[in-house]
């Protein structure tokens, strides 16, 4: 996977985690239920990024090995913390550890 297939999936999930969280926050208030925004946040990116990742691997047929494993795991654990601070902020720390290179 290339590193810029990688920041357009995280991109997709960040979106979408969005949009989820925000119909999800509706249902809840419809209902009259307590909830815990990050923590709602959280997990629907982490679900939201595992479904993404496997949709990613069975649609362009990569094979299951350990890079893309380690791949999948950065997206969930990234997704996540984009949820929590931002999606520009993720991208400027990997800018950042990247040397300056900026992300093309």
């Amino acid at each position: 996977m290339k590193f810029e297939i990688f920041l357009m999936l995280l991109l997709v999930v960040s979106v979408l985690t969005s949009l989820f969280v925000e119909g999800i926050k509706k249902l809840l208030d419809e209902r009259g239920k307590t909830y815990y925004s990050n923590m709602l946040a959280g997990i629907t990116s982490i679900v939201l990024s595992v479904f993404v990742g496997f949709a990613y691997v069975i649609l362009v047929q990569v094979a299951l090995n350990i890079q893309m494993a380690v791949y999948l795991i950065a997206l969930i654990l990234l997704s996540w913390l984009c949820s929590m601070v931002g999606y520009d902020k993720v991208l400027q720390a990997i800018t950042q550890i990247r040397g300056g290179k900026k992300i093309e």
